[in-house]
């Protein structure tokens, strides 16, 4: 089966940025978590939506050039690692996010700007999570990435991503998830 130039190009995107996924998961067991527990809520969603396994119209744009189909997604742990990545609760980062709440609301603002999740925002309706923002941000020698993520449990899914990489340039991709009902 051959690949379109926009599958593959973002099949390497998403490789490199799993690439943080590979080193071993440092919270401490037992540990009380001192922020939401963003990797445990996304595991979990990715364990439901595997087994209720959905219709998908899924749209994929890649600095303008748009694809779109209809499928099941076969890897929802891999579809949503983005959003497992942005975990806030690592031992080191204890102090690291200002809190602010209200009844419904819940906002992550990182206090130091070398932090790759510089946000998160989570509405709330009671104990459930209506929907989730996260905002992503890392910037070395080699490139530049800023993200945005949406989720709303049960009905969609945005990945908005602008990558600048020295050699190759900038590109700006965005990856649309509906599920069907």
């Amino acid at each position: 089966m051959k690949l379109s130039p926009i599958t593959a190009f973002l099949g390497g995107i998403m490789l490199i940025s799993g690439l943080p996924s590979c080193r071993p998961d440092i919270k401490q067991s037992g540990a009380v978590l001192k922020y939401v527990d963003i990797s445990g809520f996304f595991k979990t969603d990715t364990a439901k939506l595997t087994k209720l396994n959905p219709l998908v119209n899924k749209t994929v744009t890649h600095n303008g050039v748009t694809e779109n189909k209809t499928l099941h997604i076969t890897n929802w742990g891999q579809e949503l690692n983005l959003f497992i990545q942005s975990d806030i609760n690592r031992p080191a980062w204890k102090n690291s996010y200002k809190v602010q709440t209200t009844d419904s609301l819940i906002v992550y603002q990182a206090k130091y700007p070398d932090l790759r999740t510089t946000r998160i925002v989570i509405k709330k309706e009671g104990s459930k999570i209506k929907w989730v923002l996260i905002f992503n941000h890392t910037k070395n020698l080699l490139y530049e990435t800023r993200e945005k993520l949406s989720y709303f449990p049960d009905s969609a899914y945005l990945i908005e991503k602008w990558q600048h990489v020295k050699l190759m340039g900038l590109n700006n991709y965005r990856i649309e998830g509906i599920l069907k009902k």
